[in-house]
């Protein structure tokens, strides 16, 4: 089986359980394979988790899920070292972060400090505790939901926390249509039975490694980095994207041109991809209105204003 063949098959079996909402199945798909973390921000009861459940299903990854409240520790998430008194010894306890796909659920409902305890795990794919670093497995992928800010209960992010997840996607409301065929699935049965393993993190493996190898021109790459210095000197923000946001966005890219059969990225690919991946990492001047849908206009303002180059 091709490895573009078994990525569609991954993805279709995720449709199985989440109803009109392909495109946000795919893009979430590009981040898997970027190696990148996602983000998914919307009211609760839309298929945030469903989602998330149905890749780990789909790709056969070992998922552990935490009910994000203010009473959770970051030792839940890390573990904590235990004494044994049969061998007079300190044993560390994994925690909940020792998996292959980690669903945050409500993370902005969590405290500060606890949010802070996942920054490790995504950046470096290790845990420290006590002194001792503990590697996560790999694959390792951590997929995160928040309601809007300013639901009862939550309360933002920190800066250096959103730049680590690759994309930040909202599903909304679904459709009349796919609400009727929602409910008709829900009628038959759990649509999550639906979904059938059809790779293993051998398979994810092998799919991130043939991303890796899709060519970017260096006119490409000039593009993506005109686009992120822009975002450094417009007007309506008091930050821009970091170059941690250049790394990530090229990933992605690459993850968009597999996905769409081709070796090598074009234009189009940073232009589909762009306001998901840049929007959440920009910062509003102190006393705006905090308002995700500004980000995004902006970042849409900065895609407009740098020419893409021609793809000969």
């Amino acid at each position: 089986m091709s490895e573009i063949h078994l990525a569609a098959q991954v993805v279709n079996e995720v449709k199985k359980a989440v109803v009109g909402k392909d495109e946000i199945v795919s893009k979430a798909f590009l981040a898997i394979l970027a190696r990148g973390h996602i983000l998914l921000e919307d009211i609760p009861g839309v298929g945030k988790t469903t989602m998330a459940i149905a890749f780990s299903k789909a790709l056969g990854l070992s998922c552990r899920r935490v009910q994000f409240t203010p009473d959770v520790m970051p030792s839940d998430l890390t573990g904590f070292s235990l004494y044994d008194k049969a061998t007079g010894k300190m044993e560390y306890q994994p925690g909940a972060l020792l998996c292959n796909l980690f669903l945050a659920d409500e993370l902005n409902r969590a405290t500060s400090r606890t949010q802070s305890a996942l920054l490790e795990a995504m950046e470096e794919g290790r845990v420290t505790v006590d002194g001792v670093s503990h590697p996560v497995p790999d694959p390792f992928l951590v997929i995160a939901t928040q309601n809007p800010a300013g639901a009862s209960g939550t309360q933002l992010l920190p800066d250096s926390q959103l730049d680590r997840f690759a994309l930040r996607l909202s599903m909304g409301y679904p459709s009349p249509r796919d609400e009727l065929e929602l409910l008709q699935r829900k009628l038959r049965g759990d649509p999550m039975e639906a979904v059938s393993q059809v790779a293993g993190s051998g398979e994810l493996s092998q799919l991130r490694a043939q991303t890796e190898q899709v060519f970017v021109h260096e006119e490409v790459l000039s593009y993506i980095l005109q686009l992120v210095q822009a975002t450094r000197s417009h007007p309506g923000l008091a930050q821009g994207a970091s170059p941690r946001a250049g790394i990530s966005l090229t990933a992605l890219c690459r993850a968009s041109a597999f996905l769409h059969g081709r070796d090598y990225v074009v234009p189009d690919d940073v232009r589909y991809i762009w306001a998901d991946a840049i929007a959440h990492r920009l910062v509003l001047p102190a006393g705006s209105a905090l308002d995700a849908q500004r980000a995004v206009q902006i970042a849409a303002e900065v895609l407009r204003s740098v020419r893409p180059p021609r793809v000969r």
